[in-house]
């Protein structure tokens, strides 16, 4: 007997989480659930519905609408051959979702990579931290409302730049006087 599709699969997986299905223009079977029914809806598709694979997390700026924020994620199933993807709105002013690094390990960067372009939290995560911009950087690039033309980007990489240097020269200093 072959395993049941991943609509009815997913179905089955999150009955009682009160997912609802979207339609999707990729035809990958796409549900949108409750930041409070993540964490299951999470573990019910690795556990129960057979997606080991995360194949990226990411997140859309709906600015000015709220909730402003739609965290992505999207699963495969090798066994199966087939994907999934849920959904979660959040607001600006409570942007955080559950992690699924645990679950996934390779979600890690992705989540990280949101973090720092979109400036949303992932509870649970083991080091949330800048991926691409500078510790230090107070922005979130991708969101609708940061300036095309930067945040004053000569002046900060001027700073970052002077405070790498100043590390490297004592650096040599050290190396110069046997420390």
């Amino acid at each position: 007997m072959s395993a049941p599709a991943a609509p009815e699969r997913v179905l089955q997986a999150l009955e009682g989480l009160e997912a609802r299905a979207l339609a999707c223009a990729d035809g990958t079977p796409t549900f949108e659930l409750a930041r409070e029914r993540v964490r299951a809806a999470l573990e019910r598709l690795l556990r129960s519905a057979g997606f080991e694979q995360s194949t990226f997390v990411t997140a859309v700026d709906h600015y000015p609408s709220e909730p402003r924020f739609e965290v992505v994620w999207q699963f495969r199933s090798y066994r199966h051959g087939d994907s999934v993807r849920l959904t979660c709105r959040v607001s600006s002013a409570d942007a955080w979702v559950p992690s699924c690094c645990d679950l996934w390990p390779g979600a890690n960067f992705s989540e990280r990579e949101v973090w720092d372009m979109f400036g949303l939290r992932f509870e649970g995560h083991p080091d949330l931290r800048r991926l691409l911009m500078p510790e230090g950087y107070d922005h979130h690039p991708l969101r609708k409302d940061f300036p095309q033309q930067g945040i004053e980007p000569d002046r900060l990489y001027r700073q970052w730049d002077r405070e790498r240097r100043q590390r490297w020269l004592a650096a040599q200093g050290e190396k110069e006087h046997g420390v």
